[in-house]
């Protein structure tokens, strides 16, 4: 984001990889979590019990260069809600690799 004047510029396509972190945070019952990608890239997002037991996979698919978002409704992959807690979620994105927590209030 680039001020211009007094206009806001937004970039077309970001110069990096980029895991941002979820919003709201805590969450119930949903919360977004925005990603950007400097190039065409199989992005991969899934979210993990502090085990690092699979919870659900919310991206698993080729995405263009640019800004993202996905939102999650903290259910597992079976369709049930998640118990109230800490969760990580984790980006892999070509080599990048990040990981982040959030939190699940009921």
């Amino acid at each position: 984001l680039s001020l211009v004047g007094s206009e806001m510029c937004i970039r077309d396509r970001p110069n990096r990889y980029a895991l941002g972190q979820n919003y709201p945070n805590p969450f119930n019952p949903s919360t977004t979590i925005q990603f950007e990608l400097p190039d065409e890239s199989h992005t991969k997002i899934s979210i993990y019990d502090l085990l690092g037991r699979e919870i659900i996979q919310l991206v698993n698919e080729t995405y263009k260069a640019g800004y993202h978002e996905v939102i999650w409704n903290g259910k597992d992959s079976y369709g049930r809600t998640i118990p109230s807690g800490m969760y990580l979620y984790r980006m892999n994105a070509n080599s990048f690799s990040s990981t982040r927590k959030l939190v699940f209030l009921k």
